[in-house]
């Protein structure tokens, strides 16, 4: 399989393998990654989702333009792509929370599925660019859309018509990412963030996500009037009843998911 898929004790994990090729995605795995997000959106017993690449070279650098069914532009372009990149870039129908584990190169398409996760967790080593102008083709994934609504423009502009790379340093200080850490301390603080995201109520979580993505360019009045299915589902759960009892009691609260 050229996509590692599992769920453990509430967290998802969605491992590209072809660290052979910098965990370059081909169409089988474009598919694979299709199908698990499916999944994803369907399973009550998932609360937060790991996504990562595996070796200690890349997370993904993009679509794989080696490999015997690489497509022109107009026919990449042309066909259909449900998320966006790798499923999750411009994925709208996914309320719980991704987060990147970026272990090195992020570029192109492999850029655009760290700009549609929701926290960015990287090592020192880490880069990220859209180098699809050095190559005659265009960021159709996100890349155009998504990186000029994360960072200042002139910023946007700058990796976009250049196709430049940047490092961790650079993207923490541009605010695209939330922490960089040691190599050796990677899992270590993705760990610490599922923990805190397990540490909140599941549906409040899940809820937070949907208004924020559905809201982000409404006029705040017209956001705040929304009335979104996660977020009546949330405020009418039991788990809703079951934070302010454990508050009350001075204890940790159990989350259900209902």
């Amino acid at each position: 399989m050229s996509v590692h898929y599992a769920v453990h004790d509430h967290v998802a994990t969605v491992t590209i393998d072809r660290p052979a090729v910098l965990n370059a995605i081909d169409l089988e795995t474009e598919a694979e990654l299709q199908r698990i997000w499916a999944d994803l959106e369907q399973r009550r017993d998932a609360r937060v989702v790991v996504l990562g690449g595996a070796g200690d070279r890349a997370f993904c650098v993009g679509a794989d333009m080696k490999g015997p069914s690489t497509l022109s532009g107009l026919e990449y372009w042309a066909r259909a792509r449900p998320g966006g990149f790798g499923g999750i870039a411009l994925r709208e129908s996914l309320n719980l929370p991704v987060i990147a584990r970026v272990n090195g190169l992020a570029l192109g398409g492999g850029f655009e599925m760290v700009l549609g996760c929701d926290l960015v967790v990287a090592c020192e080593e880490a880069a990220f660019g859209l180098p699809e102008p050095l190559v005659g083709r265009l960021p159709l994934d996100g890349g155009m859309t998504l990186l000029q609504r994360q960072i200042p423009h002139r910023q946007a502009m700058g990796m976009l018509l250049t196709g430049r790379r940047i490092g961790a340093a650079q993207a923490l200080e541009w605010g695209l990412i939330n922490e960089v850490v040691p190599r050796a301390a990677l899992d270590e603080a993705v760990a610490r963030w599922v923990a805190q995201i397990l540490a909140c109520a599941p549906l409040s979580v899940q809820a937070i996500k949907q208004v924020v993505r559905a809201t982000a360019s409404m006029a705040p009045a017209q956001a705040q009037a929304l009335r979104l299915p996660a977020l009546v589902a949330a405020l009418a759960s039991v788990d809703s009843q079951e934070g302010v009892a454990a508050f009350r009691e001075k204890r940790k609260p159990v989350w259900q998911g209902r």
